[in-house]
């Protein structure tokens, strides 16, 4: 039996329906009155937190560092060879404001490792990548408000008596982090910041989380709109107000779509006259493709030894969705019949979504929905993945009724990475089906935590 389900264990041994009431009652207007919401949706209903062992994060923490190296110099190699960089399907527009980063050291001063998690009897978890979130990683700041409410509930003080545990904070290496490229842009004091995405998001709410702890370190910020942004005379403004630090949150793609490059952020970045995190040049990383472009036999030779090994080890064999021969398994394969023949297997994902928005999981679909969701891959850029199982755990969970029980649910594991180099916090989503997703409605929150036992 793997050593975190003696704590899970007796986690739910403690869940009395009384302490469950007392605990959710507490959980529920801390979500309400912290901005732990999603829209108008309570961030999370579930009353335990994921929970994993010392050498469960020390894994985490090894794989996240090996694969963002991996990335990295995956960077490196798009930036330097322009047919290499067409494996991950870039746009003209986005083509050009790539360009304008090109000298940059860190294109994703904070990512997001969206992974599975399988715990083993040997301690050492199964850890593979779905995703690599690297543009606009969210819920760094939900995930310790959720840490700080349900460290407030009766059913944490108790299960404290009996176990060791520490949330995995994220806002002070983000703090950490933002200051650190800040200074390497060339900021001197403290800077103003703009948090930027499209007006009445569901996400608002972070926004606001972000701005309250900015403000709690000194630090002036704005949430504006791109429209509310201008530059002039080598200063970008956010309604009005100088700012030489953007908080991207609004995705690059969704920003060309609007203004095309022609945009006051695009010049301002253009000029070097703001620090932006996370950088346009991370678009190269975060599209689907950029697995693709790690898992295909014919970019190995980019990779030094230890990086191969995290690459097979912890990234699912990807490829684009297109007419060729590649292996699989170490036999090679013609893709698009290997795709249509093994649809209980796989995967299929557009390269630039989010939010879960076109994925197709093939055992969910019939042969002729399969088929068309193939054909649809092939028209827009399209990446295939190996099916990779995700772990069933139990929550105690608030149903629609009010009521409580004990119900299995699907668990992800995603880890933030700082700097290129360090794992600190975690986004874990729990999901009764198959689509690990809270933007798409498939899933809940809360937060991960770090169990000695």
């Amino acid at each position: 039996m793997p050593a975190i389900n003696s704590a899970i264990n007796a986690y739910l041994d403690l869940a009395t329906p009384q302490m469950l009431a007392d605990s959710w009652a507490i959980l529920e207007q801390e979500m309400r009155s912290g901005h732990l919401m999603f829209g108008d949706r309570l961030l999370s209903t579930a009353l335990r937190p994921q929970m994993v062992t010392v050498q469960e994060w020390e894994a985490a923490s090894r794989m996240s560092s090996r694969l963002v190296s991996a990335f990295d110099k995956a960077y490196h190699a798009m930036l330097a060879n322009p047919a290499l960089r067409a494996q991950v399907w870039l746009t003209p527009e986005e083509e050009i404001i790539v360009g304008y980063e090109a000298g940059v050291r860190m294109p994703v001063p904070i990512g997001r490792l969206d992974c599975s998690l399988m715990h083993n009897e040997d301690g050492e978890p199964t850890l593979r990548l779905l995703e690599y979130n690297a543009e606009s990683p969210a819920a760094i700041a939900y995930e310790d408000g959720l840490a700080e409410a349900y460290l407030r509930t009766p059913l944490l003080h108790a299960f404290q008596q009996r176990y060791a545990l520490r949330p995995l904070w994220a806002l002070p290496a983000t703090l950490q982090t933002l200051l650190g490229i800040y200074r390497e842009w060339g900021g001197r004091e403290l800077p103003t910041v703009a948090i930027v995405d499209w007006e009445g998001l569901p996400t608002q709410h972070e926004f606001i989380l972000f701005q309250e702890f900015f403000t709690r370190h000194g630090i002036r910020s704005l949430i504006v709109t791109p429209d509310a942004m201008s530059y002039e005379g080598g200063v970008l403004y956010a309604d009005g107000v100088a700012v030489d630090f953007v908080y991207k949150r609004i995705l690059t793609h969704e920003l060309l779509a609007r203004y095309g490059v022609e945009h006051p952020i695009i010049w301002a970045v253009r000029d070097r006259a703001v620090c932006m995190m996370n950088r346009f040049s991370c678009k190269l990383l975060h599209k689907k493709a950029s697995l693709a472009l790690l898992s295909d036999e014919r970019n190995a030779h980019l990779f030094n030894r230890e990086e191969q090994a995290a690459i097979e080890r912890h990234i699912p064999w990807t490829r684009r969705v297109e007419e060729r021969m590649t292996l699989f398994e170490g036999a090679e394969v013609d893709l698009l019949p290997f795709i249509q023949a093994n649809q209980e297997r796989l995967v299929l994902k557009p390269n630039d979504e989010y939010g879960g928005k076109g994925v197709a999981l093939g055992w969910d679909l019939s042969p002729a929905q399969w088929q068309q969701a193939v054909e649809e891959a092939l028209r827009q850029p399209s990446v295939v993945q190996l099916r990779v199982p995700l772990g069933y755990e139990e929550f105690p969970v608030v149903l629609p009724d009010g009521s409580f029980a004990v119900q299995p649910r699907l668990v992800d594991f995603d880890p933030f990475i700082f700097d290129a180099a360090y794992a600190g916090g975690c986004l874990t989503r729990l999901s009764a089906g198959g689509l690990l997703n809270v933007t798409a409605g498939g899933g809940t929150t809360v937060p991960t935590m770090v169990v000695a036992v």
